[in-house]
This record gives structure tokens, C-alpha cells and sequence, in this order.
């Protein structure tokens, strides 16, 4: 049987909260400020801040987890990874940041490590679904196992990212009658921002999607009942959800495609007139050339209406001009 953790006389340093799980599935908050007995029956979920040095220092000195699982649980935020060792799991899992106003969609790591006793979950800036887990268990939530734990954050995950790709496919759907309607004022940077999102969310839900396919290759005999987590369950959601996040990428790519061919196409039309306008004017210009030369015999330099002669030749060498393109098909936009 595993032994239960003793978690001495004083307070844990870097406590952010702690639960302990009757064997009914039921929830006691626990008081942070007061140490952590013992449990005789049931298990703990403690859960901790990475910024909190003392907090750290005390995940280090664990001596209920294998060196590999304290590692996962105070190494940098670099990559997701879900292992199983000397029958504790532990790995480092994606979820979306929380703020006061609410949920983000920037991506944050969630690190943890589990056997059939405790549930030790840490993180360096706050996270959404582990808080949405935490508000559940306040409401009533009964949790059977710290495999279930992990299950419902992995779920609470699935469920804000769905919710995000609602709201991204909600804001495309502006932006797409916006393009159709000729009107592309700030949608390119709109379409770079969410094909960012949807580009990194993908990248997470499919390495966490291979974590999950890997873990099914475990036989549930090499677990212990409270560790063994439904993979199966788990990576048909994340499928079904990154194909969806997938989507969501190649329409934001076809809706930049769209504005970029209408911007260069209102740039060619713009090029176009100042074409024209340059080349109507270049007759104008020759003949003031002409008629700005300092020589002796140049026309109508004797005459009262000379001026006036010489603006009407530049203007008959622009009309003629503008005929023989309007002639050629070049003036039609």
C-alpha cells in the first residue's frame, strides 16, 4: 500500500489552495495558512505557484515522487509530456490563461504529478481549467480518483478552447461579409492575430493529443486504479476539437488570401490612374519644354494670345492622348 505523505507541522510554502478527497468523491477545502495533516483515508490535491521560491524548493525536497516526476513538476514551461513511473503519473499539460477580466487565449502549462494518495499540481501563472475544477469541487463535484481530477481539467481545457473557436468562427464571419462587401479597413490585422491563435492552439492540442495516444498504450494493469486516466475518451475529444481548430486555421489563411488579392487589386487600379495621369500630362510638359526655351523665333513669343496658344496646344496633346488610349482600351478599369 503507499504511504500516506507527511507534510510536517508547519504551513507548505507556495500554497495557492488544497483539497482533501473523501472516499465518496466529496471535497474539504483546505486552509493554506495551516499545515496539511496526514490523510488516513481518501487522498489530497495540493496545489502550487512555481513563482514562489520557497514553494519550488519545497516540490524539490519531495520524498513522495520519483526524481523524474519533481522534475516535471519545477522544470521550465518548454514542452507538454504525460509519463508513468514506480506507479505515480506526471507530466505537463497546455491550458489557457486566466486573468480577472476571464479566460485568454494565451497557452500556459500546467505541471502535475500524481499517485493514489496525493495529487500535486503546480503552475507559474494562473490557469483556467484547474481554477473551473477548483469552483466544481466548491459546488458539490465529486471526484473518485486523481486520475479523474486530471480527466476533468483535460475536459474543462477541451471545453474553453471550443468555446474560443466559437467566438474566433464567430469574428471570421464578420470579417468574410466585411471582405465581401469591399470593405477592408482593419481585417488583415484581425486575420493575422487569429490565424496566430488557431496556429498555436493547434500545436498544443496535437501534442497533447499524441501524449494521450501514447499513454493508451499502458496496460491498465501497471497502474494503480486511482492513476489509470481514459486516453481513449480524452483523445477523441482532442481529435474531434483539432480538426476543428484546423479548420478554423485554413479559412483564416483563405481569408487573408481574399484581402491580399483585393488590396492588390485596389493598388493595380491606383497604379493604374496615376499612369494615366502621368502620361496625360507628359505632352503638356513637352510642349511647355518648347515654349519655355530661351531662343529667338519661338512661336507666338510676338503675339498677344501666345499663352493662351500654348495652353491650348498642351491641352489638344492631352486630348489626343487620352483618345488614342481610351481608343487602345487602356482607360477601362
Amino acid at each position: 500500500m503507499e504511504a500516506r505523505p507527511d507534510f510536517g507541522s508547519d504551513p507548505l510554502p507556495g500554497l495557492v489552495w488544497a483539497f482533501r478527497i473523501r472516499p465518496d468523491g466529496t471535497a474539504e477545502e483546505l486552509d493554506v495558512e495551516r499545515p496539511v495533516a496526514p490523510v488516513t483515508d481518501g487522498w489530497l490535491w495540493l496545489h502550487f505557484s512555481l513563482v514562489d521560491t520557497r514553494g519550488c524548493a519545497f516540490l524539490r525536497s519531495f520524498a513522495d515522487l520519483p526524481p523524474d516526476a519533481v522534475d516535471a513538476l519545477t522544470g521550465p514551461d518548454t514542452h507538454q509530456q504525460l509519463q508513468a513511473e514506480d506507479d505515480c503519473v506526471y507530466g505537463v499539460f497546455a491550458d489557457l490563461g486566466r486573468e480577472l477580466e476571464g479566460v485568454t487565449d494565451e497557452v500556459r502549462l500546467l505541471h502535475f504529478a500524481m499517485r493514489e494518495r496525493c495529487l500535486v499540481s503546480a503552475r507559474r501563472r494562473a490557469l483556467n481549467a484547474v481554477d473551473e475544477v477548483r469552483q466544481a469541487l466548491r459546488a458539490g463535484r465529486r471526484i473518485d480518483s486523481p486520475a479523474t481530477l486530471i480527466e476533468q481539467v483535460v475536459d474543462h481545457v477541451v471545453d474553453a478552447i471550443d468555446r474560443l473557436a466559437d467566438t474566433l468562427a464567430l469574428e471570421m464571419d464578420r470579417i468574410e461579409e466585411r471582405i465581401l462587401d469591399l470593405e477592408t479597413t482593419d481585417e488583415r490585422r484581425k486575420l493575422g492575430v487569429f490565424r496566430r491563435t488557431t496556429v498555436r492552439l493547434h500545436r498544443q492540442l496535437a501534442g497533447l493529443r499524441a501524449l494521450f495516444r501514447r499513454f493508451e498504450e499502458i496496460e491498465p494493469e501497471e497502474l494503480a486504479p486511482g492513476l489509470r486516466i481514459d486516453a481513449v475518451r480524452l483523445s477523441q475529444r482532442l481529435d474531434g476539437l483539432d480538426q476543428e481548430i484546423d479548420a478554423l486555421r485554413d479559412r483564416a489563411r483563405m481569408l487573408q488570401d481574399e484581402l491580399s488579392s483585393q488590396l492588390a487589386e485596389e493598388t493595380n487600379r491606383n497604379l493604374r490612374a496615376l499612369s494615366i495621369v502621368t502620361i496625360l500630362f507628359l505632352p503638356p510638359t513637352l510642349v511647355a519644354g518648347f515654349f519655355g526655351m530661351n531662343l529667338k523665333g519661338i512661336a507666338f513669343a510676338e503675339g498677344e494670345a501666345g499663352f493662351w496658344a500654348g495652353v491650348l496646344v498642351s491641352a489638344l496633346s492631352s486630348l489626343i492622348v487620352y483618345m488614342l488610349l481610351r481608343w487602345r482600351g487602356l482607360t477601362r478599369g
